[in-house]
């Protein structure tokens, strides 16, 4: 998409290979509810300051709304040929109404028409993630309310080695922080971008007496873009909106791992609903986590979006290229697969069914629950480094021995450290540890009761 057409200039036409290498037209398509939105307010602009007399702005309006017809009715004649949608637009202007058609791209050029175009419809196409973003959350809230009572216990890790033990609905609330970090990132993206580059012409400007404060009001914009080389050469809007795709889908692909490990027979905690599950061609016992293994990989499709269009835009010389053209197919692609990827983790989650004495189990079992004693020795005034050694070396022997902690004796205990007393014993169970970790942001029930109260609200769930 860009300027240069291949009339006038030149005497013969590009052969078909280059013509189709040239056209925009089978992905910019999308952006014709902008580029209408675009037309009706450039073409009341010309009207305002005289470069539309009242009889042709009725004529280019009532010209557009038919477009819209056409193309709401699929009866619109795209033509390829045309190069983008832009001109499709404007040929079937002129076809329809005659001379006045020609006079819209007064003040105009194609480089700031799709700089305007790209901006409005990324903002339409945030608004839409932004709500999803939201769905997504207050199922994670929901969630992480039903798990509470009765306690849904799982074991936590580090290094994929159990470490301690936590809520289920605490694990649910990790997953709501990021993606309330993803929402924040796409406003701040939405924010930037909510400037207008119409008026920037080709490059420098037009010498016509157009009114940019008033298109950009009218457009939504918050203000007309200050200089008309940044207003066509930048897609930096394009990479911040990128980036924060790629970072949330990284969030997706995380927790669609998990989910994974989850519902594998090694650690059995949790089983994905059938509708999100395949079955083998050959073994028909199993079941496999295809939607969650595609989430997963479109990360990687994400961050190639991301990667293709910094490489489009490094280095490239102001003002407009034809490079610029490029910035599209990745940027609509990573937009719908985002969009996608959010709509399938909302309607999977409540189906999911978690294993509860499973997971209880996991959490019980080996030495979870060895800081705790290490901590009670920290508590009675032992330095926590030589806590941690004589924990240790009671793990080590119980390890040998092919014993839980749980199997633990008072006379045990103080065979390891006199410090140990009676109140030790209580911190071998489970559901004492886990109350233990009331600390602010903790796994303790209380903390995380509260925190799903918090969430409730930012969510607009009061009430529900």
């Amino acid at each position: 998409m860009g300027h240069r057409t291949w009339g006038g200039r030149f005497s013969e036409g590009p052969d078909a290979l280059a013509a189709r290498f040239n056209a925009s037209l089978p992905f910019d398509r999308a952006l014709w509810r902008e580029d209408l939105f675009q037309n009706r307010v450039h073409a009341r602009m010309l009207h305002k300051v005289g470069l539309l007399s009242e009889e042709e702005l009725k004529a280019i309006l009532q010209g557009l709304d038919r477009i819209e017809e056409e193309i709401e009715r699929g009866t619109f004649p795209w033509r390829e040929e045309l190069e983008d949608v832009h001109m499709n637009l404007e040929a079937r202007l002129v076809e329809l109404i005659g001379p006045p058609g020609g006079k819209l791209h007064t003040a105009r050029s194609r480089n700031d028409q799709v700089a305007t175009d790209l901006r409005l419809f990324l903002r339409g196409a945030l608004d839409e993630l932004l709500e999803e973003i939201r769905g997504l959350k207050r199922v994670l809230v929901a969630e992480a309310e039903r798990h509470l009572e009765p306690l849904h216990v799982l074991p936590g890790y580090t290094h994929l080695q159990r470490a301690q033990p936590i809520l289920l609905s605490h694990w649910f609330l990790a997953y709501y922080e990021m993606l309330s970090r993803d929402e924040g990132r796409l406003k701040d993206a939405r924010e930037r971008l909510n400037e207008s580059p119409l008026g920037a012409a080709a490059l420098a400007g037009t010498g016509f007496p157009i009114d940019r404060h008033f298109t950009a009001k009218e457009l939504g914009f918050r203000a007309p873009m200050r200089n008309s080389l940044d207003a066509v050469a930048s897609r930096d809007f394009a990479l911040e909106v990128l980036s924060a795709l790629n970072i949330g889908q990284l969030h997706l692909s995380r927790l669609s791992e998990e989910l994974i490990l989850y519902s594998t027979e090694e650690f059995a905690f949790v089983e994905i609903p059938d509708a999100f599950a395949t079955g083998s061609s050959i073994m028909p016992q199993k079941k496999n986590p295809d939607i969650l293994e595609l989430i997963r990989a479109k990360a990687g499709r994400i961050l190639g979006a991301l990667v293709a269009l910094s490489t489009v835009v490094k280095g490239l010389p102001l003002a407009y290229n034809k490079d610029l053209q490029e910035d599209k197919e990745p940027l609509l692609d990573a937009l719908s697969t985002y969009r996608d990827s959010l709509r399938l983790l909302k309607a999977l989650l409540p189906g999911l069914k978690w294993n509860r004495a499973r997971m209880w189990k996991a959490a019980e079992e080996g030495y979870a629950l060895a800081t705790e004693l290490a901590d009670y020795l920290a508590e009675k005034g032992l330095p926590f480094r030589e806590a941690h050694h004589v924990v240790g070396r009671l793990v080590r022997k119980l390890s040998e021995e092919g014993r839980p902690l749980k199997a633990l004796t008072l006379e045990e205990l103080r065979a390891h450290h006199p410090l140990f007393a009676e109140d030790a014993l209580p911190l071998l169970r489970l559901e004492t540890a886990i109350h233990r970790r009331g600390s602010y942001g903790g796994t303790a029930p209380e903390a995380v009761r509260e925190r799903v109260l918090e969430a409730r609200k930012e969510v607009g769930l009061e009430g529900a």
